[in-house]
Formats: structure tokens, C-alpha cells, sequence
């Protein structure tokens, strides 16, 4: 049971700050926020994603390359190019280090704007930083584990990160349901998301890349979006358009 509940707090809380600021905050530019907040969501998003981290400035980049180019061979993870999921992964780890170590040519457009904490990202994406956090789900697994089951989950947790941007990258480009007519093949996976906080409305999400709300009928909740009316009210964060008519803001 303890392993099931810390399984589900490691999804929930990695995959906040995947949506919240690596998606809405790094990649488009949704809000913004001061230099502290920046770095303490730096720090939170290292605590949640542990072993799976993915640098902000990197994903940024990666994500809005995803924007420009979807469903053509720029695309850094499109299933139009991919014989299945297993693959697009592997497709999207290459592209998505390339960025990283500064060894993939990306144009101007795509580097604007983009949080950057280099020492830190360092350590976070570091080889021993990873295998740390891979030995501490471990002995905290087999330490909790009634049942060996319970290990099944354990590779899924140490990949988490990368997973839930290969659930809506690879699914939501192939099933689901498409509220606005548009030149790739995003749709909304879900019709009521709870399990991926909002990211499922991707159709939605490609129509208006810069909302705040994923959400666009009644029964669309995006769970997240309370949360950043919540610290916009609270002035950790300041809303760019209060009207969520926003732009691709690549």
C-alpha cells in the first residue's frame, strides 16, 4: 500500500512540475515569475523528478521545436516517424541531449526567453545525481514492497519525467478527439483529465499553446489551472494574458 501511494505522489507531483514549469512557464511563457521562484520551482522540480530531471532551458527548446514543426521530420518526437513508442523515446532522449550538452544546432527563435541555471542543472543532470536517486527508490521500495509486485513499478518511477511527455506525445497524436481543425494530428485524449493534470487536451493545448487553461468546454477541468490562479493571486507568479488568448510564444 505505502509503495502504491508513494508511487502515486511521485507521479502527481513530477508531473506538476513538468505542466507547471517546465510546459506552461519555460516553454511558453504563460506567466512569469521573479528570479527566487524561478529557482525554487528549479529545486522542486529536481525533489519530484529525481532520477528522470530534465533541464527547463533544454526542454523549452525541445518543446517549442515540437510547436513549429509537428508531424514533419523537425519534429523532435512525432509518431509520424516512429515505429512505436519505444522508439520515438529514444528519438526524443537523442534530440532532447543534443540541446542539452549544446551540441544541437537550434535556431534563435527557440532560445529566447528561457530560464537557465546552468550550476545547477549540472548537478541535477549529472550521472551520479541519478544513480542517487535510483539507489534511494530502490532501498525505499524493497524496504516498503509487502510483495514483489510492487517492484513492477520502480523502472516506471525512475523514468517518470520522460514517460509522461511520451504518454501525450505519443497517444494524444493518435487517439482521442479534436475540438478545433488543425494542421497536425493532436487531439484530446481524454475528455475529463485527472490523470495527466490537463496535458491530455492537447488539441486544445496546440491551438492555444500560451493558455493557462488546457481546458475549452465545461467538462475539460484542467486541474492545474486553479492552482496558477491560486499563486497568481498570491503575486508569486503574474499572468501574461488574463484572457488566455495567447499566441505560440516561441
Amino acid at each position: 500500500m505505502w509503495v502504491l501511494i508513494i508511487f502515486i505522489a511521485i507521479w502527481y507531483s513530477s508531473l506538476f512540475c513538468q505542466t507547471f514549469f517546465q510546459h506552461r512557464y519555460a516553454a511558453h511563457q504563460a506567466f512569469t515569475m521573479n528570479k527566487f521562484w524561478e529557482r525554487t520551482f528549479y529545486i522542486f522540480t529536481y525533489l519530484t523528478q529525481g532520477s528522470s530531471y530534465l533541464s527547463p532551458r533544454a526542454y523549452a527548446i525541445m518543446h517549442r521545436m515540437h510547436h513549429a514543426y509537428t508531424d514533419t521530420e523537425k519534429d523532435p518526437h512525432s509518431p509520424e516517424y516512429s515505429r512505436n513508442m519505444l522508439q520515438m523515446m529514444a528519438r526524443t532522449r537523442q534530440i532532447y541531449s543534443s540541446i542539452y550538452k549544446g551540441e544541437y544546432e537550434v535556431e534563435e527563435q527557440f532560445t529566447r526567453n528561457l530560464p537557465d541555471w546552468p550550476a545547477f542543472d549540472k548537478w541535477a543532470h549529472s550521472t551520479f545525481s541519478r544513480i542517487c536517486w535510483i539507489l534511494g527508490y530502490t532501498v525505499i521500495f524493497l524496504w516498503l514492497s509487502q510483495s514483489l509486485w510492487c517492484l513492477l513499478l520502480l523502472p516506471f518511477v525512475i523514468v517518470m519525467g520522460p514517460l509522461h511527455g511520451a504518454i501525450i506525445n505519443w497517444f494524444a497524436h493518435k487517439y482521442g478527439y479534436t475540438n478545433f481543425k488543425l494542421k497536425n494530428t493532436s487531439q484530446n485524449l481524454f475528455s475529463v483529465d485527472f490523470l495527466m493534470l490537463g496535458e491530455s487536451y492537447h488539441n486544445n493545448h496546440h491551438k492555444s499553446p500560451s493558455a493557462i487553461n488546457f481546458g475549452k468546454r465545461w467538462h475539460e477541468v484542467d486541474p492545474v489551472y486553479p492552482v496558477i490562479r491560486f499563486l497568481a493571486s498570491l503575486r508569486i507568479i503574474t499572468l501574461r494574458n488574463d484572457k488566455h488568448k495567447t499566441k505560440n510564444s516561441r
